[in-house]
């Protein structure tokens, strides 16, 4: 029992993703996940955030480092934003699926919940490609009843001027936009 005053410990928060998540090519302070922090500090002290990220990740790399990931921090939420990197390297899309599956459920069978964060794929790798691609997040956060961002980059994949020259990593101008992506899906399983 907690001694009346005290404070609990925070619950955490684990973002397991990619680049897009490791604030590459920027100052980490000024990446989404940085911003995410900041923005709990403020109106969700209650929790905390652990960055998990690793740029080049793929679907496989994560569901590796899943279990260890989930016993090493114990998180209320896992925010799991892969897959692009398989989707840039032309990766079959049902390994893809069945790697976030993998993650989604031990996510789910330790206690946490999940907000899964979709991608889409530039056009040129084809019509069927990057349309099922796309779907595949839909589907598996239909499947298991997960908090959906439907796209990362909603509303400014298109502008050159927030990517690094790379036009692949956005600047440290686009992270409030990923961060406000997040958390309309994050903010409702705040308790």
């Amino acid at each position: 029992m907690t001694a009346p005053g005290a404070r609990s410990a925070p619950r955490s928060i684990v973002v397991l993703g990619d680049s897009l998540s490791a604030a590459y090519g920027i100052a980490q302070a000024r990446g989404w996940v940085a911003l995410l922090a900041e923005r709990l500090k403020r109106e969700h002290p209650d929790y905390s955030v652990v960055n998990a990220s690793i740029s080049g990740d793929t679907s496989a790399g994560g569901a590796a480092r899943m279990r260890k990931t989930l016993e090493q921090h114990q998180p209320a939420i896992v925010v799991l934003e892969l897959g692009a990197n398989d989707g840039l390297r032309g990766l079959p899309i049902a390994q893809m699926k069945q790697n976030l599956a993998s993650m989604i459920e031990q996510v789910q069978k330790a206690g946490a919940r999940v907000v899964l964060v979709g991608m889409k794929m530039p056009p040129n790798y084809g019509p069927d490609y990057t349309r099922a691609f796309e779907a595949a997040y839909g589907e598996l956060a239909k499947q298991y009843k997960t908090a959906l961002v439907p796209f990362l980059l909603e509303d400014f994949a298109e502008k050159p001027d927030l990517f690094q020259p790379d036009r692949i990593h956005p600047t440290a101008e686009a992270q409030p936009l990923m961060l406000e992506r997040v958390w309309k899906a994050l903010s409702p399983l705040l308790k």
